[in-house]
């Protein structure tokens, strides 16, 4: 499969898939009895849900169609759930992607979200809490298309566009996943700021989820190596200690 050099088709595709109102999930899981809830539990919801049992089909499906999410197991057959998540990150790095897998441990999970997932739910899990979690990704969406009209986001070399997702530093673009470019808009939004972990999970993530706040950890990390110069001293996202995090007005 050859994929294309930029994100533009996929970012032009994920638009036209929320702005239609219609939320277009594709679910890419072996385990047809765990297929079966999530396609009958999602489609109940509202959503169009599209079930591959592969990595390398759903990689041609996102490839070929738009999609408002992707629902990811790890243990997939032929290529690995990772390496899946990396090659969609390549060219859409707005496409938010929800993991659900049943490794659990610490390491698996740093991986997972390394590799360019937004949310990590472990097997078993509660059919509701990931329903509402996906809903909470589809708020987060529809509450960014409704700020199209205020587009640009500045603060000093920092230049975000909402629309596009965007990102120049100095006129330099910078690639963010979707959770990403989400901390970022609000850091920009509101500088010197301080954000509680809490906090930056209720605005981002939709919802406070017991025990993530790591997740927002992980992800400062991964903003930090990709615009700052030196990620070990931010001159952006500064760490106010035992309480949060700030943009550096």
């Amino acid at each position: 499969m050859t994929w294309p050099s930029t994100q533009s088709i996929c970012t032009s595709r994920s638009d036209a898939a929320t702005s239609q109102g219609v939320k277009r999930i594709l679910l890419i899981e072996d385990d047809n009895d765990i297929a079966a809830l999530l396609l009958r539990h999602l489609t109940d919801s509202g959503s169009q849900v599209e079930h591959v049992a592969s990595g390398e089909s759903g990689l041609a499906r996102i490839e070929a169609e738009s999609w408002s999410l992707v629902i990811l197991d790890l243990g997939l057959p032929g290529i690995d759930g990772i390496e899946v998540a990396a090659k969609i990150r390549q060219t859409c790095p707005s496409l938010p992607i929800m993991v659900v897998t049943a490794r659990g441990s610490e390491s698996e999970r740093v991986s997972g979200l390394d590799a360019g997932a937004d949310d990590y739910v472990i097997k078993p899990f509660s059919m509701l809490e990931l329903v509402a979690r996906v809903r909470a990704i589809f708020r987060r969406l529809d509450f960014q298309e409704a700020q199209e009209g205020n587009r640009a986001l500045i603060a000093g070399d920092l230049k975000l566009d909402t629309q596009t997702h965007a990102v120049h530093i100095n006129g330099k673009n910078i690639a963010l996943t979707t959770r990403e470019f989400g901390l970022l808009a609000e850091f920009v939004a509101h500088p010197g700021k301080v954000f509680r972990r809490g906090e930056l999970l209720e605005r981002v993530w939709g919802t406070q989820y017991e025990g993530y706040h790591h997740t927002v950890n992980t992800h400062i990390n991964r903003l930090r190596t990709k615009i700052e110069l030196d990620p070990h001293s931010p001159q952006y996202i500064q760490t106010v200690w035992g309480v949060g995090y700030k943009l550096k007005s």
